[in-house]
């Protein structure tokens, strides 16, 4: 079953919230994988979808992002609606309106880490802006790292550049999942701490999907699958 927990309310002043869930339910083989019957989250805030493996987070995630289309139910995205959308326009809001940190970083290997922000540019519609990427890189801690090919770097690396990419076109909603479940209680924070920094740097409401117990007290508001 799902729960939310500390169920947030839209932000005064008449703006809805950036994520908005209704009725929301997927089916693989006859056998529901995921049901979410409402869930809000405000804009600008941090959010935490928690459930053991296999509980339908992932699930959740890519029909955020228009990466799977769930069986029933309806999600809008900064007041647009994403299910119902042909596979070219929920392309297009994704790369508008998301930035995502999978589980998988599906950086692009052969090409340098500036090529891969530049990418993530160019796929949302926006001019190259070297400026921007070299404000991100920095502030990631990770400006040397710009000429590397992405299939040069450690597993750390990769991770900060997954989540430069993510944050370059300041999307208003960041997806993230299972972004510390493999990693140490040192790095678990390193990743953590950039996410929510990165987040709110740039205003976006940040979503993150995990079984990691470590983290779930760093968020007020959290979804329970």
């Amino acid at each position: 079953m799902t729960r939310a927990l500390d169920r947030p309310e839209a932000v005064p002043g008449g703006a809805g919230p950036m994520l908005e869930i209704r009725g929301l339910r997927h089916q693989y083989d006859g056998r529901t994988v995921l049901s979410v019957p409402e869930w809000d989250v405000p804009r600008g805030e941090a959010s935490l979808v928690l459930g053991p493996s296999g509980s339908g987070k992932s699930t959740l995630l890519n029909a955020i992002a228009g990466l799977a289309t769930p069986t029933e139910g309806s999600i809008r995205i900064d007041g647009e609606a994403m299910t119902g959308l042909a596979p070219p326009a929920r392309d297009a809001l994704r790369a508008r309106r998301i930035g995502l940190v999978l589980q998988t970083l599906h950086l692009i290997g052969v090409v340098t880490v500036r090529e891969n922000l530049r990418l993530a540019q160019r796929l949302a519609g926006l001019p190259a802006n070297d400026a921007r990427i070299d404000e991100v890189l920095a502030n990631l801690g990770i400006a040397e790292l710009a000429g590397a090919k992405a299939r040069n770097l450690s597993v750390g690396e990769a991770q900060r550049v997954a989540i430069a990419r993510a944050v370059v076109n300041r999307p208003p909603l960041i997806l993230a999942d299972e972004p510390t479940s493999a990693l140490d209680d040192a790095n678990c924070e390193k990743a953590l701490a950039l996410l929510l920094a990165q987040a709110k740097a740039t205003g976006a409401t940040l979503v993150v999907a995990t079984h990691d117990n470590r983290i779930r007290e760093r968020f007020a508001q959290r979804l329970e699958l």
